[in-house]
């Protein structure tokens, strides 16, 4: 991608699953001319220095906070590209510390945004997720208020150029923290097999994907907009039956003599997730493999030019958008989509 050649980047959150496998990314397949490392995780980044030693002339790693905003000053200093993945992420986490996720996911975002502005950087891309579609938890929450606030700067930036703009991900099968690797670790280490509801559904995505949605947008985002890849739908359920049969050794991989134990819903948790809001379906447009919900925003509405996006058309409100009502991938399909990934 030429839009990243001789650039200065900095990826915030850049040592977690997402932000490790875009920096590797990026520089097996361009030619940055620096690549800056933000995060508040020393050992992560210890760790991912070693793993790129050999590319160390292109790399630098800043330890520091969003929250901390003389040192993204510092930080931000001739970038031209920020990719902003730092975030408090953990919805029960967020519920039992809401002002925390506040002060990380929104006056965090907003302090990068203020010297995106001053610093009149290229492209900024905001990476959010489903749970910002009609939230029900504070992590969704921050999340869609900072999609509000990166859409909102593109109408008070003045004579920067800084094109702002938003990605939503879905559940990231795989990284640190998500389902497969604590269902797999019960069920390796013979723990009782925990779920919070039957009924639990959910968007899933790949990594490989998550870094497909960053990436690609780079090249048409006009500017308030916030992209959707078209993702899987699968009920949990029958996601941890296709664990239970490719880990157990205790039921020799017989479902029905596995013993679940259902929990009950997490503070903050969803028995669904959405794409998107009924209200922003309204204003929803698909390309062939990606949603894109246009600005609220008058102002910034009216300057995006329709004809620059490929073959792209009206979301039609009657197809789902909504993972309780699918369609969903059987567990035939669960099981060829985690191992075509390596994934299991």
């Amino acid at each position: 991608m030429d839009i990243l050649n001789d650039k200065i980047i900095l990826i915030t959150g850049g040592s977690g699953t997402i932000g490790e496998r875009l920096v590797m990314h990026i520089l097996k397949n361009n030619s940055p001319k620096m690549i800056r490392i933000f995060s508040r995780d020393e050992t992560k980044q210890l760790y991912l220095e070693k793993k790129l030693e050999e590319f160390s002339e292109k790399l630098r790693f800043f330890i520091g906070d969003i929250r901390d905003k003389e040192r993204l000053n510092r930080a931000m200093e001739d970038v031209n590209i920020v990719f902003h993945l730092a975030a408090l992420k953990h919805v029960v986490a967020c519920e039992y510390n809401p002002f925390e996720a506040i002060k990380t996911n929104v006056i965090g975002l907003q302090n990068m945004i203020e010297i995106s502005i001053e610093k009149n950087i290229e492209k900024f891309v905001f990476t959010s997720t489903d749970k910002a579609a009609t939230p029900s938890n504070t992590m969704g929450v921050t999340k869609l208020l900072g999609e509000k606030l990166v859409s909102a700067a593109n109408y008070y930036k003045g004579n920067a150029q800084t094109i702002f703009y938003s990605v939503r991900f879905g559940n990231v099968i795989g990284s640190r923290g998500s389902l497969i690797p604590l269902i797999e670790n019960q069920i390796k280490n013979d723990l009782p097999i925990t779920i919070t509801h039957k009924d639990m559904t959910r968007y899933i995505m790949i990594t490989e994907t998550a870094l497909k949605l960053i990436l690609k947008t780079l090249d048409f985002a006009q500017g308030g907009e916030i992209f959707i890849f078209k993702m899987y739908a699968v009920r949990i359920i029958d996601l941890i039956k296709v664990l239970v049969k490719k880990f157990s050794k205790k039921y020799n991989k017989v479902w029905e003599k596995v013993k679940i134990n259902e929990i009950g819903i997490f503070a903050g948790e969803k028995l669904y997730e959405e794409l998107f809001s009924i209200e922003e379906s309204e204003r929803t447009y698909e390309l062939n493999n990606l949603y894109i919900i246009f600005p609220q925003i008058t102002e910034i509405y009216q300057e995006i030019n329709l004809e620059l996006y490929p073959n792209i058309k009206k979301f039609d409100p009657i197809k789902p958008f909504n993972s309780k009502d699918g369609p969903f991938l059987s567990e035939k399909e669960i099981e060829d989509f985690l191992i075509k990934n390596k994934i299991i």
